[in-house]
């Protein structure tokens, strides 16, 4: 059935204009096309080729063709042929072939290495440091400094207000520094009233750290005392984003310390909360998936394959389908569901999944006279993941442009020993035809000019069943690879027989 439309009223042309139209289907003063010249909307003819452009197809094709028929008889044999060593001076085959033999152990050894690099840099191994951070403040214009204000007037105003400022710093250990080896410590461990720490808090030496305090954060805010908020007391700081993959971080984003200026006259107890940044990023695991994976923090792929151990330790795949599994009382509590897909862990641990909470950190901000006489910064420790630092190293050894020379180098060494060899073939040849001929010269040419005439008529196809040669025994009608009929000279018989042209009889 189809579809009825709404007819629209035409207007009544007369007969003149009718074959008018009919004649000029578009109106003179009407464009026929868009901007452009008007194509056809038929299949469009190509354009023919000269003569110059055929003969250069032709001329490339049979260069082609040229270079491979050269590639195929480029010779690639790098064994020695058999029975050298009688003809051979001295000790040179045993040589070579425990040469050949370390060669073989050598390339095995390298590229397994290799694979084991590529493994290590793809599985980007995490290493735990120590990130120490200190926290201080400044008074300025407060009361007890004075304001340069005379007491024996009577005009007490002032312009200036009490302000301070609160400075946040941070350094990463180097291994020589880390005082906390224990992987288990909590990642805030405050020592404001440790005077032993203090004394141990010098700043390291002045040098240009890889690491730097704003790399292991995405965020950074401030709480204030709820009597104390508003617009003046909001600190909040966010790591801008980089313009590419390749390009490096903007300057906000890369500093070790961070200063914020306030007004104010009294002692205030303010919290730091520190946002980490991680590549891949770690997430809190919930209870019932932290049972399963036994593990509080960790990333996506550490989940899943925290739960393919766990599937495969309690023998929980199905076994027909070994992509399914079964789920015992752990997973039907985390998952809620009796059989599960493997491919699917990353739908099922999602909902598991939540930010780690930030990293707290309580500070007193001092602007009492007595604490300003001999003031203490506040030093925490938090741990923090780096790049296993022979990573870059064997990052640039995968990169390293040298392999690559390395391994044409060798290849050209490959392709001058493989036409070494071929000489030595050919020299064995010859060796064990004189040597033939010495021995028995008349008997030998005679077989040899027998066979070679058999050769020539194999390859000529002339050679018919029970006369060139004797085709009557068993091997004849043995077939399989190692039969007759797979040999060379049988193949290139074939191929010549079918190529040769058929002799018309004439009338």
């Amino acid at each position: 059935m189809q579809t009825g439309y709404r007819p629209y009223p035409q207007q009544q042309v007369p007969p003149q204009q009718q074959q008018q139209q009919q004649r000029t289907p578009h109106s003179a003063g009407q464009r026929r096309g868009g901007i452009g010249p008007m194509m056809s909307s038929g299949p469009h003819h190509q354009v023919p080729l000269t003569q110059a452009q055929i003969a250069q197809q032709q001329q490339a094709a049979a260069m082609q063709v040229e270079m491979a028929k050269r590639r195929s008889r480029k010779p690639t044999d790098k064994n020695l042929p058999d029975n050298i060593d009688d003809c051979a001076v001295g000790d040179m085959a045993v040589r070579y072939r425990e040469l050949r033999d370390f060669e073989r152990r050598l390339d095995a050894t390298m590229t397994r290495k290799r694979l084991d690099i590529v493994d290590s840099v793809n599985r980007s191994v995490k290493r735990w440091k120590t990130l120490r951070i200190w926290i201080t403040n400044t008074a300025e214009d407060q009361v007890w400094q004075g304001n340069g204000i005379n007491v024996d007037t009577f005009d007490f105003s002032s312009n200036l207000e009490p302000t301070y400022r609160v400075k946040i710093e941070g350094r990463l250990l180097d291994d020589d520094d880390d005082l906390d080896k224990d992987d288990d410590s909590e990642d805030n461990e405050g020592g404001s009233d440790d005077a032993d720490r203090m004394e141990e808090d010098t700043k390291p030496k002045p040098k240009t750290p890889k690491y730097r305090f704003s790399h292991f954060f995405k965020a950074l805010s401030v709480d204030f005392p709820s009597n104390r908020k508003g617009i003046d007391q909001v600190v909040e700081w966010k790591k801008p984003e980089r313009a590419g993959p390749s390009s490096s971080l903007p300057a906000a984003a890369d500093f070790d310390e961070l200063t914020f200026k306030r007004s104010g006259d009294e002692n205030l107890n303010i919290t730091i909360n520190l946002y980490r940044h991680e590549e891949p990023e770690r997430y809190a695991v919930s209870p019932e998936l932290e049972d399963i994976v036994d593990m509080s923090e960790a990333t996506r792929q550490e989940i899943v394959m925290g739960i393919w151990e766990y599937i495969k330790l309690m023998g929980l795949q199905e076994d027909e389908e070994k992509r399914n599994f079964r789920c015992d009382d752990l997973l039907r509590k985390a998952f809620n569901i009796e059989t599960g897909s493997i491919p699917r862990l990353h739908e099922y641990i999602t909902p598991h999944l939540k930010p780690l909470p930030p990293v707290k950190l309580p500070y007193t901000i001092r602007l009492d006279e007595e604490f300003h006489k001999d003031p203490q910064p506040t030093v925490y420790d938090v741990r923090v993941a780096v790049d296993d630092p022979l990573r870059e190293k064997m990052s640039s050894f995968l990169s390293n442009a040298g392999y690559a020379n390395m391994l044409k180098e060798a290849a050209s060494l490959d392709d001058q020993l493989a036409i070494i060899i071929h000489a030595i073939h050919v020299s064995k040849a010859k060796h064990a035809f004189l040597t033939s001929l010495s021995q028995d010269p008349a008997t030998f040419v005679r077989d040899w000019l027998s066979s070679q005439k058999r050769d020539l008529d194999v390859i000529m196809g002339e050679s018919m069943r029970g006369t060139g040669e004797d085709a009557t025994g068993d091997e004849w009608r043995k077939g399989g690879k190692d039969s007759i009929w797979s040999t060379v000279n049988a193949r290139e018989s074939v191929t010549v027989m079918l190529s040769k042209q058929p002799v018309l009889p004439q009338r």
